[in-house]
């Protein structure tokens, strides 16, 4: 997969010092490397993040996530899909709770 926007983490912007071996591994493992491997586009790893932090009913890193989903270019009628569809494995609970987030960070990016 190529021609794909390079994914940076925020770990250091929102750490910093505080934490800073938590920033380091959030800016330089997960995001540096494991976001950016080709094996998967980052459009293919949004989803899987999404339907991931729905299922375990994540919604705090949730909101951040859909925007870089949006980013990478997953539709907002596909993200709505994507958090139906899990919503039916993982309980109902968490799929209402990832849509009342999504609903949020959607009405907020417009």
């Amino acid at each position: 997969m190529t021609d794909q926007p390079k994914q940076i983490g925020g770990g250091r912007k929102m750490f910093g010092t505080f934490a800073p071996k938590l920033a380091e591994l959030t800016d330089d493992m997960l995001f540096e490397d494991v976001w950016n491997r080709p094996e998967l586009s980052a459009r293919d790893r949004s989803l899987v993040t999404v339907a991931v932090l729905t299922a375990g009913g994540n919604t705090e890193q949730l909101g951040s996530h859909l925007r870089r989903a949006i980013e990478n270019g997953v539709t907002q009628d596909e993200l709505i899909e994507a958090i139906t569809h899990v919503t039916l494995y993982a309980g109902w609970p968490r799929g209402m709770s990832a849509m009342g987030t999504a609903k949020q960070v959607f009405t907020d990016h417009k």
